[in-house]
């Protein structure tokens, strides 16, 4: 559905970033991409680190790639992505995706309530988001800004899965599945969630 895609507008991002808030969430408003890509580098402390998880958004911005490839973080992408095809790894891919000290990433949808909800195939980058991370900090573009969970789940059923499949089975081979859902309401350790609310397009 094409109209998943639409940017909300002016007043909708501030409520939306208002509820979040609320919510004991940190917001701030970017106006493209590149201008969140610069708010999350200024936010992350050279030599932190740092795991960015699989994400259009962060691809598209350049992000993942100025995180990981600069040298100025302790990133922890390259060392997972270093242990894949060794089944005596899998443990260790696992602890080092559950718990780093920043992980950056995106949702699926933020409703006008100040509620967010993220799919998965795997789960891989959920244990971070909920608990394990001591930071996390989400780009998300305004097209993906909903009404209610009624709609953010709309959204991901009609719109996200069907460009995430078609993403993964020219990546992997296989398709992709909305398998682990994570809604989180509430932040209750207040700023540890970090929301840049991007004013275009970004990711699914």
């Amino acid at each position: 559905m094409t109209h998943f895609n639409s940017i909300a507008n002016d007043a909708v991002i501030d409520r939306t970033a208002r509820a979040l808030e609320a919510n004991g969430f940190k917001v701030e408003i970017a106006k493209d991409g590149e201008a969140a890509r610069k708010t999350v580098l200024s936010t992350l402390p050279k030599g932190a680190e740092v795991l960015t998880v699989t994400s259009q958004t962060l691809e598209t911005i350049g992000l993942a790639t100025s995180i990981n490839d600069s040298g100025e973080y302790d990133a922890v992408r390259p060392k997972i992505n270093a242990l894949w095809g060794d089944p005596s790894k899998k443990g260790e891919q696992r602890k080092l995706g559950a718990a780093p000290d920043y992980v950056v990433g995106s949702v699926h949808a933020l409703t006008h309530d100040g509620h967010a909800l993220v799919a998965s195939a795997t789960g891989s980058q959920l244990p971070a988001y909920a608990y394990g991370a001591g930071q996390v900090i989400w780009v998300v573009g305004a097209q993906k800004i909903v009404k209610d969970m009624d709609e953010a789940k709309e959204r991901l059923e009609s719109h996200v899965f069907p460009l995430e499949n078609e993403r993964a089975k020219k990546a992997y081979g296989s398709g992709s599945g909305i398998n682990k859902l994570l809604t989180i309401n509430k932040e209750v350790a207040a700023g540890r969630i970090h929301v840049v609310i991007v004013k275009q397009a970004l990711g699914f």
